[in-house]
């Protein structure tokens, strides 16, 4: 899968985008705060309908318009597909897919698959539980629709149970209606357990080669799912916290809780692991990303680079660029330096200058 070419109307900084790329590595480059990244993110609102930075639609739109446009050419074994999307400050987003109407988000799924790697992301080890929860959900959007639908309901009932747990302090006979609530969350929520356990272990079994060969054969990096509850004590655990949740006036219990531990030659890195090593970690778990989504698409995914190679050693920036392959990669950076020294093959260059967009080459 290649994406051919991306057109913006009112997107950020955009007031109208229209950029081709090539099926191999394009650079985008310039100044910071021109506009790279919002190239990037357009195109991953296109895959998965979100924004990798958690920001709603209406930040996303132009400030003083209403709506946005993105329209993105896909192309796979020579068929090319057409992806629609209409951001609306004040209503949800329309998607169509060559023309046609699409009503949910997770017929979407899968259509295009990327891999997003940040600077943010080298801090996905030592960050907090919620990072690498964001981690694992925006992997599995894109590669399981039904693990979309299990967590986008999830989340709904968490959202709708806090709220009868705040309303139950004015009204406590609104108890009664709480085990309705607790058995939808863990029908969900059980599912979702399910499926971070597989992708754990789909992800252990590729992340292991790619850190020792990146760590020159020293480490080897063990990734272990921490579920907050097992499925079997779900419905207990849900019952025996609920006066603890009505006194919190939250949900104590589930996945929205879950963590995953990177162990290190026996030692936890989250705590306890140098900065080196735990941005090899999250270089190992991009890369892990990459292999993962070629085994469950049978495709290669689209890899963005958004100003991660400033962040890395040579020796990492190295062995990044070497893995690549034949993956189409668009990467912003703010200058050319660090691809030449790198002798780099390089097919296409732009250069970004406040919000207009120059082809080089």
């Amino acid at each position: 899968m290649i994406i051919k070419s991306l057109e913006l109307a009112n997107f950020r900084n955009y007031e109208e985008l229209n950029i081709s790329f090539d099926k191999g590595t394009n650079i985008l480059y310039g100044d910071n705060a021109q506009g790279k990244t919002n190239i990037l993110e357009a195109i991953y609102v296109s895959a998965t309908t979100k924004s990798h930075k958690g920001s709603k639609d209406k930040e996303i739109i132009n400030f003083d318009k209403e709506e946005a446009h993105i329209r993105t050419y896909l192309e796979k074994e020579n068929v090319e597909t057409r992806v629609d999307m209409h951001l609306r400050k004040n209503k949800s987003k329309g998607i169509a897919i060559d023309g046609q109407k699409i009503k949910k988000a997770a017929d979407l799924m899968g259509l295009l698959n990327v891999v997003f790697f940040s600077p943010e992301d080298l801090s996905i080890i030592k960050d907090g539980p919620a990072e690498r929860r964001r981690f694992a959900d925006m992997e599995l959007c894109q590669l399981d629709s039904f693990y979309l639908y299990n967590l986008n309901h999830y989340n709904k009932i968490i959202g709708q149970r806090n709220k009868l747990l705040k309303d139950m302090y004015f009204q406590p006979e609104l108890k009664e209606t709480l085990n309705i609530w607790d058995s939808q969350l863990v029908s969900f929520g059980s599912k979702i357990i399910e499926r971070r356990e597989q992708f754990v272990k789909q992800l252990g079994d590729i992340i292991f080669d790619i850190h020792k060969k990146l760590s020159g054969g020293k480490e080897e990096l063990v990734i272990a799912y921490e579920p907050d509850v097992s499925i079997e004590d779900f419905e207990k655990q849900m019952k025996y916290n609920q006066d603890k949740d009505i006194r919190l006036k939250q949900t104590t219990t589930g996945p929205h809780r879950d963590d995953f531990s990177f162990v290190v030659n026996g030692v936890d890195i989250r705590k306890y692991g140098s900065q080196g090593q735990q941005r090899t970690a999250a270089l190992s778990l991009k890369l892990s990303e990459i292999e993962l989504v070629k085994k469950i698409s049978k495709d290669t995914p689209v890899l963005l680079l958004d100003d991660v190679l400033s962040e890395l050693d040579s020796n990492r920036q190295n062995y990044l660029l070497n893995s690549i392959g034949n993956i189409q990669t668009i990467i912003s950076c703010t200058g050319l330096d660090e691809f030449i020294n790198n002798r780099f093959e390089i097919n296409k260059i732009f250069k970004v200058t406040n919000g207009t967009v120059n082809c080089e080459n």
